[in-house]
């Protein structure tokens, strides 16, 4: 069972379910990647920032205050650039994970590109 406002697959044009289904993908990628000592550490740096982007854009999405949007936008752009990093980190360490990261990784630099323009403004 999946909890969502709207049911189907892939990206969704709003951005809030955009970035849940992100987090809800990089999660299902994480449950195949091996355990070990060193990948274990990657898979909860990697979970962590990348579920992060969602619900820092949720706070964002309900701050009352123009600085509290801000820095929570600004949080969302960080953690989506540490996922970048983190799925690199992976795909050096599993090759045979290295196209589906690299399909994750894209998704991650356009919400990272998405965040740093609505920070911008």
């Amino acid at each position: 069972m999946v909890l969502r406002e709207e049911p189907g697959k892939g990206f969704n044009s709003n951005l809030g379910e955009r970035t849940a289904r992100f987090g809800e993908a990089i999660i299902r990628f994480a449950k195949k990647i091996p355990q070990n000592p060193a990948n274990n550490r990657l898979i909860g740096q990697l979970v962590g920032a990348a579920t992060s982007i969602g619900a820092n854009y949720s706070e964002a999405d309900d701050s009352i205050t123009t600085k509290e949007f801000k820095q929570k936008i600004g949080t969302c752009r960080k953690e989506s650039k540490e996922t970048m990093f983190f799925l690199r980190m992976i795909a050096t360490a599993e090759e045979g994970l290295k196209p589906e990261a690299r399909t994750l990784w894209q998704e991650a630099k356009e919400l990272n590109l998405i965040f740093g323009s609505i920070w911008r403004k």
